[in-house]
């Protein structure tokens, strides 16, 4: 005969105890967390070639273009307004076709007054363009 009253030392546990998971989960989103961020530092890039030759640039031909914070335009140390400057890099552009320019902007420059430089050169069909910058101290 069978006995009515241990019938609750048969039964099952049917709860489990997700402590042990949740401790898993958090350590491995912790380790995602960390190497992410170094997994996005390292891309590979393929840098576009050209199959065209571009002729060598004279350094002592260079058109040197400064602005200042104060927005002074200096087209080789001479100061220009606007208005000049596009006359003035016409002009360079018929003399030399190759001609190259470098822009020099104040650190503490506007973005946006670097940008109506670089129109302006567009605007006189001048392709030959770099920015002159200055390396961080470590």
């Amino acid at each position: 005969m069978r006995r009515y009253s241990n019938r609750n030392s048969l039964s099952t546990l049917s709860e489990i105890n997700i402590t042990p998971l949740l401790d898993l989960a958090f350590v491995l989103l912790i380790i995602f967390m960390i190497t992410t961020p170094l997994l996005e530092n390292n891309k590979t890039l393929i840098i576009p070639s050209s199959t065209t030759t571009n002729a060598p640039i004279n350094p002592a031909a260079v058109q040197t273009l400064s602005i200042d914070r104060n927005e002074i335009v200096r087209l080789n140390e001479q100061v220009v307004d606007l208005a000049t400057l596009e006359s003035r890099l016409n002009a360079l552009k018929q003399a030399d076709p190759n001609v190259a320019v470098v822009i020099r902007p104040d650190r503490n420059l506007p973005v946006q007054k670097l940008v109506s430089l670089m129109d302006a050169l567009q605007r006189a069909d001048i392709t030959k363009v770099g920015i002159a910058t200055q390396e961080e101290p470590k």
